[in-house]
């Protein structure tokens, strides 16, 4: 076998030498023809449980395209007649036994029974929070919208009301009362009504859909929690290529660190365990000083630990 380290005089190549002595490379990144728009709202629960396949599919195909997260406008107000007779849902405690079958069936935890005890009246507060962030941040935006989603489903939380809200936005290190101020202002309220516009343009009815439109305005709708898989197929589709490299995953302890927060069904998803692998993965890839294991209702997460200066 030949030695790829081999010197070579004659080249002057230590290792493999190219066929030219002198080539011309391009290293700006393949231009992004590709818009991804995710329609979703806070409070869809197909929505949160789509989040472990979402992120992969961001990270590693990230790359080829522009992702736009659009708010749908799921629940305006309770009222008297059915919200979503298909699921049996009429009033807010009907969505609480629905919410826990998403959450058992996906794995990504949901408590709900807040809509039994203290409903989330509308998911227009958060929403337009969300427009007012997503303003300033768009990246800050996305994790907001992950924020309000773990209050929601996993810790129980009623995210339309104003003091969690702020405490949300505050923990994201921005001026909470000030955000849930500008959220009420008729502009704001224009903005979210632009993004239902949006999202009916799109031709999205329910939540989430995924939509991939390539430059000649030719694209592929993806409606419902799907596998990774679905969405690769999607993108492959509209970029009308065969394969697509995926880039490589984060590493677990740079994932956690951008997360603060990450439940073992993430995990597992972005790194293909099984459930019983688990534990002996993340003792294997994370330093034990640096996260926490916790449980909520019989699924365990990983929490990033906060150093002293983080908490100063």
């Amino acid at each position: 076998m030949k030695n790829n380290m081999i010197c070579d005089m004659e080249t002057g190549v230590c290792g493999v030498a190219g066929d030219e002595e002198m080539e011309i490379i391009d290293f700006n990144q393949p231009k992004k023809t590709i818009d991804v728009y995710y329609v979703t709202d806070p409070i869809c629960s197909h929505c949160w449980a789509l989040e472990p396949v979402l992120r992969r599919f961001t990270e590693q195909y990230g790359d080829h395209f522009n992702f736009h997260t659009v708010m749908g406008g799921l629940l305006e107000k309770w009222h008297d007649g059915p919200i979503d007779p298909a699921n049996g849902i009429y009033k807010p405690a009907d969505v609480a036994g629905h919410w826990r079958e998403v959450g058992v069936q996906t794995r990504m935890p949901i408590d709900g029974s807040l809509m039994i005890d203290n409903p989330v009246q509308s998911s227009f507060p958060p929403s337009r929070v969300f427009k007012v962030i997503q303003k300033q941040n768009e990246e800050l935006a996305s994790v907001y919208l992950r924020r309000v989603r773990e209050a929601l489903f996993a810790f129980n939380q009623n995210i339309a009301e104003k003091s969690i809200l702020v405490e949300i936005v505050s923990d994201l290190g921005l001026d909470g009362e000030a955000i849930i101020r500008e959220a009420e202002l008729p502009s704001t309220k224009q903005l979210l009504n632009e993004d239902f516009a949006l999202a009916a343009k799109l031709g999205a009815r329910g939540f989430p859909s995924i939509i991939m439109i390539n430059s000649e305005n030719k694209g592929v709708k993806i409606v419902g929690g799907r596998a990774l898989e679905s969405y690769v197929a999607g993108l492959e589709q509209v970029l009308d290529t065969a394969e697509i490299q995926p880039k490589l995953q984060p590493a677990l302890p740079s994932l956690l660190e951008k997360e603060k927060l990450l439940f073992s069904k993430e995990i597992e998803v972005m790194y293909d365990i099984e459930q019983a692998d688990i534990s002996a993965y993340i003792e294997k890839e994370l330093p034990s000083d640096d996260f926490q294991a916790k449980e909520i209702l019989g699924e365990t997460y990983f929490i990033k630990k906060q150093t002293h200066e983080e908490n100063l």
